[in-house]
């Protein structure tokens, strides 16, 4: 198994021990439709201390990428060229809220047209065709320092662009795109970024640096030179609310007023925002706490208006049940699910390990799915509040990209939990228990055999690493599954002593770890469109296990040129069938709202859209 680098992973820590600034998702319907709002009044969100932002440039390597710094601050203020999700469920584009009209495919999805809106910067300029070439630019000259870059993905695909208008881009593509998702995955990386921003030095005028005018003659060292300066400007955090500061300058509905690194911030509305719904709030204040516990005391003391409650306040409760019965925080709050549009899985080593041989095999696979209770899981670990993963797609939403395979057996997939079946399927294959562990006693090709490169006397002893990021929730959850795998005489140990605590000693090709176990990645940019290159395509960056399926190459190239719903059903139908890796359940918070604060609602693209907030009188605003 290759080494492991953590990419969109996300530990379960973030949801388990960290106060997320809203990163889940609500009952409440699609791009709702808005009502009357009294103006003014201060809303204040809880969060943990140092999990808080602490970057600000939208354009940072992927070390910066995170919800708190992407979704919850720098999309506040910079709006990317499309706005996916919304004050809703929903996990498409948002249109309404993008500074850009839907792009014009033509040319067989060769050409894409983008058309700016008529917005401003918060300095009169106009959001233009220059200020996506731009970022454009940026991306050609300092691809392998943004966080969305892919090889053979944006700017890699694309042979040519330009400004053909005021308001006007066109890309040429080395091939045909799907619409939908060239937009989801790789059009949403763009960030529109003003000339203020084209600066060497401070106090320099706007487009001095002249990487909106650069190209690849003089190796993009315009470019070079402005990124060079952005980036340290984005390392002083200390700059981030100075008025002179580059970032003063904004495009989205709030800008900032003050900032403190693992401290308090304040924003406030952006009086030139150009888009449909201007702030209603007088103030945003996002306030930090020492300790889940001090979080959970300003809850009950009506100190904050939002927070994520603790999971270790919540009352346990089954599964399936989105809310707890009770609230632990009182009638002053409502409740919210926040679920996130991810998948959770663990990861085989399909090609270098002696157990390799064992998990190319579909129906071993099935065993390990069909002996992975995800409700125990979910009750165990996450005290009810976990959702199952039965393929490639989140369950939750429920979104037109899940499929009919994902949702048999009542939302598990086609290999629900049962230890009878799996037992049977594995001694229908040659495997014996012999003194408590499974032994390949056919060895061979035949149906009812162990299967190519399996020898007689093989054993089912499997090592598993943990990642170390995740805290011992992640090996707890992992002994977890070891359990059930035992009553069938499968075993899991530590491959390494120190695997559970610090990354595992392994180099590319040189990794004999069988199973490893990351957390859940989501699908929340770049990358909207739940789509499997980035995660099961042959060589992907993230395909940890190494896994490879001609059949899945092709449906994922499939996916990429075809806007059909059909053909994604097909790619997500294989995911769950073929198990390019073990699904397990996704934990989800809930987050506590004031009673007196209306028009908030969960995304579970992590999206944050606090200019829908309003206080429902004003003598309630607080603060």
């Amino acid at each position: 198994m290759a080494c492991l680098r953590r990419g969109r992973h996300a530990a379960m820590l973030s949801v388990l021990a960290v106060v997320t600034l809203l990163a889940g998702c609500s009952t409440a319907g699609r791009h709702a439709a808005v009502v009357y709002r009294p103006r003014g009044g201060t809303a204040t969100v809880a969060y943990l201390s140092g999990a808080g932002p602490n970057w600000i440039f939208p354009f940072g390597w992927l070390a910066y990428y995170s919800v708190n710094n992407y979704q919850d601050f720098i999309d506040l203020m910079y709006r990317p060229l499309y706005v996916f999700g919304g004050n809703s469920d929903s996990v498409t584009v948002n249109y309404p809220l993008s500074p850009a009209e839907p792009a014009n495919f033509s040319d067989g999805g060769r050409t894409v047209s983008i058309t700016l809106k008529d917005w401003s910067w918060s300095d009169g300029e106009k959001v233009d065709a220059q200020d996506v070439v731009f970022w454009l630019n940026m991306d050609e000259a300092e691809k392998l320092n943004f966080f969305g870059y892919v090889k053979g993905g944006i700017p890699d695909n694309i042979v040519s662009y330009r400004a053909t208008g005021p308001r006007t881009v066109q890309l040429r593509l080395n091939r045909p795109y799907a619409s939908d998702w060239f937009t989801g995955n790789e059009l949403a990386q763009i960030t529109p970024m003003p000339l203020a921003w084209d600066v060497t030095k401070p106090g320099a005028a706007p487009g001095s640096g002249g990487c909106a005018r650069d190209s690849a003659a003089d190796h993009w060292a315009r470019c070079k030179a402005v990124y060079g300066y952005l980036t340290t400007m984005s390392k002083n955090t200390r700059s981030y609310a100075a008025s002179a500061a580059p970032w003063s300058v904004v495009d989205g509905p709030w800008r900032l007023s003050s900032f403190r690194l693992g401290g308090n911030l304040t924003f406030v509305p952006n009086r030139l925002y150009s888009g449909p719904l201007k702030p209603a709030l007088a103030k945003l204040r996002l306030v930090s706490y020492d300790s889940e516990t001090a979080v959970f005391d300003a809850l009950r003391d009506g100190q904050v208006d939002v927070a994520t409650i603790p999971q270790a306040n919540l009352p346990a409760k089954p599964v399936g049940q989105a809310l707890p019965g009770s609230n632990p925080v009182g009638k002053n709050y409502d409740l919210q699910p926040a679920y996130t549009f991810s998948v959770n899985y663990y990861t085989l080593d399909f090609q270098y390990g002696r157990d390799a041989p064992m998990f190319r095999q579909l129906y071993f696979r099935q065993a390990l799915q069909e002996l992975t209770n995800q409700d125990a899981i979910a009750e165990k670990m996450d005290r009810g509040y976990a959702v199952a993963t039965a393929g490639g797609v989140p369950s939750e939403p429920p979104s037109q990209w899940a499929s009919s395979a994902m949702a048999g057996h009542h939302g598990a997939g086609p290999y629900p939990y049962d230890p009878a079946k799996a037992k049977a399927l594995l001694a229908a294959h040659g495997w014996a228990d012999i003194r408590g562990t499974l032994s390949c006693e056919r060895p061979g090709t035949a149906d009812d055999e162990c299967g190519a490169s399996i020898a007689r006397g093989e054993r089912a002893d499997l090592g598993v690493a943990v990642d170390s990021t995740g805290t011992p929730y992640l090996a707890a959850t992992m002994w977890t599954v070891g359990a059930e795998l035992a009553g069938a005489g499968i075993h899991i140990s530590p491959e390494f002593p120190e695997s559970l605590l610090s990354p595992v000693p392994c180099t590319p090709k040189a990794c004999t770890t069988a199973m490893i176990y990351l957390g859940y990645w989501t699908f929340n940019g770049p990358g909207y469109e739940p789509s499997g290159e980035p995660l099961f395509q042959t060589g992907a960056e993230w395909n940890y296990g190494d896994y490879s399926s001609p059949a899945m190459d092709a449906l994922i190239r499939a996916v990429q040129t075809s806007n059909s719903l059909t053909v994604f059903h097909d790619y997500a139908n294989y995911t769950a069938s073929q198990l390019p890796v073990i699904w397990m359940p996704v934990p989800y918070s809930v987050v506590a709202v004031s009673a007196k604060l209306r028009g908030v609602t969960q995304s579970p693209l992590g999206s944050f859209f606090p200019e829908y907030w309003y206080f429902e009188k004003r003598q309630h605003a607080r603060r």
